[in-house]
């Protein structure tokens, strides 16, 4: 929290008047102490002669104040996250093509990076990048969920009009769906997790994902049903209209509605979207996107039908 500004006062005067101790003791060695402090040890020192007004004198007291602090409840703690600019930079990097989009062998029918990654593959430097626009999309909107944002950043950008929430519950059921069982599932949610009866009915890409993918088996007729349902974040008394892109014409996709009347801010509707196809050849991929716009906002979702895994997939 101290990287965050909310120290309190003298802490920070402790840790200005100990800056140049610390630069001189090396980072590793004041960890040293912190840590032995916070055992209930003592700090050790080489013997030398100090002289009373000695800076060094200072990073107990530091220490001591810092173990204080962290010891405080968290709920106190306070941060404040600025808006923050835009600035256009056209030598800004852009994903590679080799850069993986899915599907993975996990959950095909949530579009997402496969795995197996290596520190060449660039996944080190996608963290932070997210990391950034998450933070960057949260300063506009600090009340939204981490799925709001999730979806604002998938879909469109810091303006969506309409996001895709996903809940605690729904992630829970969709793990119930592939196998999980209530044991392992505790352990990713931090507490008692149980399968409901009938999970075991829904399929992952029944999930309210922002995007929608499913595998279909090769040369076979296929009908798949997306249900989904939007929060309203952006303007009361507004309409979006449904807008396919797609370029190929060997499947069709239908959204029931294909318009949205929302009253009220928060207001949450359903729609669905149906794909289907009389049957893909081997290792064929078919994309699209379902747009949805009101004049003000485009909300774009990208549909995934692959027969496949492959490790790339071009959407629009």
């Amino acid at each position: 929290m101290l990287a965050l500004g909310v120290e309190p006062p003298e802490v920070a005067t402790s840790l200005r008047r100990s800056s140049q101790t610390i630069k001189d003791k090396g980072l590793f060695k004041v960890a040293r102490d912190l840590k032995a402090l916070n055992n209930g040890g003592q700090v050790q020192r080489k013997k030398k002669k100090m002289s009373k007004n000695s800076q060094d004198s200072d990073i107990p007291k530091l220490g001591k104040k810092i173990i204080q602090h962290m010891q405080l409840d968290y709920r106190k703690h306070e941060a404040e996250i600025l808006t923050t600019e835009t600035i256009k930079d056209s030598h800004v990097p852009v994903v590679p093509g080799f850069s993986s989009r899915g599907p993975n062998e996990i959950a095909p029918d949530i579009l997402k990076r496969l795995g197996n990654f290596t520190i060449l593959s660039g996944t080190f430097v996608s963290c932070p990048h997210a990391v950034g626009v998450a933070a960057y999309v949260k300063s506009f909107h600090p009340d939204w969920s981490p799925s709001a944002i999730q979806s604002a950043i998938m879909t469109t950008a810091v303006n969506p009009g309409l996001v895709y929430e996903t809940f605690e519950q729904d992630y829970i059921i969709m793990l119930c769906n592939i196998g999980y069982d209530e044991g392992n599932i505790g352990k990713i949610s931090g507490k008692i997790s149980t399968c409901l009866k009938g999970s075991d009915k829904a399929t992952p890409k029944d999930l309210n994902y922002s995007s929608m993918a499913a595998q279909v088996s090769q040369g076979k007729s296929f009908a798949i049903n997306f249900p989904r349902t939007v929060t309203n974040v952006g303007l009361a008394n507004s309409t979006y209209k449904a807008k396919i892109l797609q370029n190929s014409k060997i499947f069709s996709i239908k959204v029931v509605p294909e318009a949205l009347s929302i009253r009220s801010l928060n207001e949450k509707t359903s729609f669905s979207v149906t794909v289907t196809g009389k049957g893909l050849p081997n290792g064929a991929i078919v994309s699209a996107s379902l747009m949805w716009s009101d004049g003000n906002h485009s909300v774009r979702s990208p549909i995934v039908v692959p027969i496949s895994l492959v490790h790339c997939i071009t959407g629009y």
